[in-house]
């Protein structure tokens, strides 16, 4: 189908005036909603929630695919590509100029006392993240097992992917049960189908030459963009399934940064509009400078794209096979005890004293209470350079 500039234009001015206030990772969504449904009525609604189920089923940063598949359905994949753009533009340029500020002035007292703050933070967000994921992903004792194994797997220093992986083989033979079934929606034109793939086959072939590029031009980002593919190929259930995946990569495999200023990097994307895989900018900046910032942040958002694009067409007959939802289920699963495992990695790695303890107990507090993200980062921040 082919698309009006005017139109890719009109999609990626939206969505780059909705990015610029994109706080608070998949609670965008509703906003994404309103914009697409409700005031421009681009997609039905029924479309828009075929769209959300999508999204939560396939890895990648809930918020940004939804994005996507709101431009893949009005304009294609070049829609696809132009809202994907204009929605975390402003959270890469924002987080380029933190992280450039962070290099310089990352030992300045006063900064220092503030990244204190942000630190204990973090683990309070992951520490809510855990609860809230295992809130609605632990019901049966079958879950329970899967996500201590997974959290006990990753403390002795295991890989979160092999953790992944094999969540979700266990899963197929746990669940008994398959998952309840929406009605399908059988698609007849096989032909139409496949051609569906001549997009995300192009963008595999794309991301292929651009890594070979790398390969000969530059190794580090190279593995900085191998790196960065593989976290997103595995990030099932959202942004913050990203952040074990990346810190074991980051931090543990390659050493490329300490925990605590990979924990900044997760503070700073609190603070951007976006999502919280874009500590993948702050990452690359801090490993590359400009050219690694990205390099990063292409290479953590293109796999979701790409698997968007190809499995839209598919996805009824996926969401109706039980060795998928009970192999998903497992996968997703493990999440809650890999986030508990980086919860204990990341308290463990700092140093605890009163107002430390204080202000990550009030964090949680706030966060448990739903007061938006943005103001406990920042007035955590504020505080910390006052007493800490």
């Amino acid at each position: 189908m082919r698309v009006e500039r005017e139109n890719l234009h009109r999609l990626f001015v939206s969505f780059l005036r909705l990015g610029l206030t994109a706080f608070g990772g998949p609670a965008m969504v509703a906003y994404i909603r309103d914009l697409a449904v409700k005031k421009n009525e681009w997609i039905s609604e029924e479309s828009f929630r075929h769209g959300v189920a999508v999204c939560q089923s396939i890895p990648g940063a809930t918020a940004m695919q939804v994005a996507a598949y709101v431009g893949l359905r009005v304009g294609g994949p070049l829609g696809a590509l132009a809202t994907y753009v204009g929605f975390g533009l402003p959270a890469f340029l924002l987080m380029v100029a933190m992280a450039a500020f962070y290099g310089r002035a990352h030992d300045l007292a006063t900064v220092v006392s503030a990244f204190k703050g942000l630190q204990v933070i973090v683990v309070a967000l992951v520490a809510n993240a855990t609860l809230g994921f295992g809130r609605t992903s632990i019901r049966k004792w079958q879950d329970g097992l899967l996500a201590l194994g997974a959290a006990a797997f990753l403390v002795a220093r295991g890989s979160p992917i092999i953790a992944i992986a094999v969540s979700a083989v266990l899963g197929l033979i746990l669940y008994k049960e398959p998952e309840p079934r929406r009605e399908k929606k059988v698609a007849a034109d096989h032909v139409a189908l496949l051609k569906n793939l001549g997009a995300p086959l192009f963008l595999v072939l794309a991301l292929m030459a651009g890594l070979l590029a790398l390969y000969f031009v530059d190794r580090k980002l190279f593995d900085l963009s191998a790196l960065m593919l593989k976290v997103d190929l595995f990030a099932f259930g959202g942004g913050y399934a990203s952040v074990p995946l990346m810190l074991h990569e980051v931090v543990g495999a390659r050493h490329w940064m300490d925990s605590k200023t990979f924990m900044d990097g997760i503070a700073l994307g609190q603070v951007t509009p976006g999502p919280i895989v874009i500590t993948a900018t702050f990452v690359g900046y801090l490993i590359a400078g400009l050219p690694g910032a990205f390099v990063g942040t292409v290479s953590i958002f293109a796999p979701s794209l790409v698997i968007l694009t190809a499995v839209v067409p598919y996805f009824d007959h996926l969401q109706g096979n039980p060795l998928f939802q009970r192999g998903l289920r497992g996968a997703l699963v493990s999440f809650v005890g890999l986030l508990l495992a980086v919860t204990i990695q990341f308290s463990l790695a700092l140093h605890w004293g009163v107002g430390q303890i204080l202000v990550a107990t009030i964090a949680f507090l706030a966060l448990r209470l739903k007061v938006n993200i943005l103001w406990v980062v920042l007035t955590g921040a504020g505080v910390s350079a006052l007493i800490l």
